[in-house]
């Protein structure tokens, strides 16, 4: 029995053996299972690690959503446009094609960019772009510069030439969309629109009305054009020097005009401008009637052909053949040359001049039987 005690009690060995063993000793003693207790603590308490492949790719898809909703909200804004930009006349030439077209507008900066544009004609569909002049906005929405495109050209020349009057320029006029003849004919002759150049008490323009090729917009009323076309003339008289010339000669500026009227119709090429106004002088000083038939014609609504014995028997006072001095008016605008000749005609004492040649010379004499020669020569060339 002393040896058994002398053994001692298994559990007392123990907890004598524990309390005397130090904590490393203690932490041996734990066992697998403590050390896994510890791994998992470990784990939960940590900072979790994350793979650098899948951060990468998240940070791409933020740049690329980004980029994309940036990319729609920049369309966006093109296709919307901008209200209040300036007008631009943007010419589509014959046989362009829609990206020409897309490109001229941004040369124009009728859009600001010709990508987004043509973007948009591929989702709405491009059109059929007709030639011509077309009145855009700046910056205007797309679906509106569209359908500008679509319902073709609203810019229009019209042309007036020199020996044009107020009556072929509407007609002229009235080719256009908005407009029409008899409006603009009876606007001139209201007097709302004035020359500086008109005598007063007189509303008729013509041969006060400026030559050449004017610009038409869709909105432009016949007084605003009508207004363009006095400047104008004002202008060319300017060129001319039209009042220190008339000055010069003795008359008035609007005599003058007239003169270069009946110059412009008679002499029509430049060869002849001066010889014809001399002749024209010549004849009032002589007080001899001017007996030209362009003056005749006026009186008819007509511009050339025959004059024939009725007509000269038709008593206006733009009959020439029947009352002397002057036509009371312009019979048609002149051009610049038919001005500077009526004030500086040539030296030389004419007194009646034919066309003797299909180039339009004429010929000129001092005498009834120099003309009646020089009519012979034309009839000889086949000229009537």
């Amino acid at each position: 029995m002393p040896d058994e005690y002398i053994g001692g009690v298994p559990g007392d060995a123990g907890a004598f053996n524990d309390a005397a063993c130090t904590d490393e000793d203690h932490r041996h003693r734990a066992g697998p299972g403590a050390a896994l207790g510890a791994g998992v603590a470990g784990r939960v308490t940590g900072a979790i690690r994350r793979h650098p492949l899948r951060s990468a790719l998240g940070a791409l898809g933020v740049v690329v959503i980004g980029i994309l909703a940036w990319s729609v909200a920049w369309y966006e804004g093109q296709v919307s446009g901008a209200s209040g930009g300036a007008r631009a006349v943007v010419t589509v030439v014959r046989g362009s094609s829609m990206s020409e077209v897309a490109t001229r507008l941004g040369s124009q900066r009728v859009v600001t960019s010709t990508l987004a544009f043509r973007i948009y004609l591929v989702l709405h569909g491009t059109p059929v772009v007709r030639p011509g002049d077309y009145l855009l906005q700046r910056h205007e929405a797309f679906a509106a510069l569209r359908s500008a495109l679509v319902a073709g050209p609203d810019v229009f020349g019209v042309s007036v030439p020199a020996g044009f009057t107020v009556d072929e320029t509407a007609s002229r006029l009235e080719q256009l969309p908005g407009h029409d003849a008899s409006a603009f004919v009876s606007l001139a002759n209201s007097g709302a629109v004035r020359s500086p150049w008109q005598v007063p008490g007189s509303t008729n323009l013509d041969g006060l009305l400026g030559t050449g090729t004017y610009i038409v917009l869709p909105d432009e009323s016949d007084k605003t054009l009508l207004v363009q076309m006095v400047e104008r003339f004002d202008t060319q008289a300017e060129q001319a020097s039209l009042a220190q010339g008339a000055a010069s000669l003795g008359i008035t500026p609007y005599q003058a005009v007239i003169v270069a009227s009946i110059v412009q119709k008679e002499g029509v090429y430049s060869q002849n401008l001066a010889k014809v106004a001399r002749v024209i002088y010549n004849r009032l000083a002589r007080g001899m009637d001017l007996q030209m038939d362009s003056t005749v014609l006026y009186s008819e609504h007509r511009d050339g052909g025959p004059v024939t014995s009725a007509d000269l028997a038709l008593d206006t006072p733009y009959n020439t053949y029947l009352h002397s001095g002057l036509t009371p008016t312009p019979i048609c605008f002149p051009s610049v040359a038919s001005l500077r000749a009526a004030l500086a005609p040539a030296a030389g004492n004419w007194l009646y001049f034919v066309v003797v040649s299909k180039d339009g010379t004429e010929a000129f004499s001092d005498t009834l039987a120099g003309q009646v020669a020089n009519e012979q020569l034309a009839k000889s060339r086949g000229l009537p």
